[in-house]
């Protein structure tokens, strides 16, 4: 599988951590940053990601900041990307199986040194369910073919480090 990866400062540790994972399980990781502790915008790689998992560039993203939240509210913005924080196990498994979440978010303050390649493989692995979850999915999708508000990639060109702006 192909997946989008990417961090703020307080994901940089988790991020590389998952990245090896991940491609010791024989997933293409494309990652969009950051690259160091030192602070930076987490809606730039929220940004980076949601793009590619909006074009269909891969099939899955991962995003890690301090609490999950913001990476999620950010993706969220993208039509056709369903972000979610997930903070254990169970979550990671329904949030897939009933809602075909494309973006993992994970809060890196919170994780700390726990170990997270279970709560990983598991949302990677599940499918979606559809029957009855599919017709729910659809009118989500529907809301946002009618929402003008909801963002395109085209009409979002951040993804640049504004660390200290």
């Amino acid at each position: 599988m192909r997946i989008a990866v990417g961090s703020d400062h307080r994901g940089y540790q988790i991020k590389g951590k998952l990245i090896t994972l991940l491609m010791a399980d024989g997933h293409e990781v494309v990652d969009f940053g950051t690259d160091s502790d030192q602070p930076v915008d987490y809606p730039d790689f929220a940004v980076a990601v949601a793009k590619q998992v909006a074009q269909g560039l891969v099939e899955r993203g991962i995003l890690i900041c301090g609490n999950g939240f913001g990476m999620a509210i950010t993706a969220n913005k993208f039509r056709g990307v369903r972000a979610a924080t997930c903070a254990d196990e169970v979550m990671a498994e329904m949030c897939r199986r009933h809602n075909d979440v494309n973006i993992l978010c994970l809060a890196g303050d919170l994780i700390g040194d726990r170990p997270v390649s279970d709560l990983v493989r598991i949302w990677l692995a599940t499918e979606f369910e559809g029957g009855r979850h599919l017709r729910r999915l659809e009118k989500i999708l529907s809301i946002e073919k009618t929402t003008p508000e909801k963002t395109t990639p085209e009409k979002i060109t951040s993804g640049k480090n504004t660390a200290g702006s």
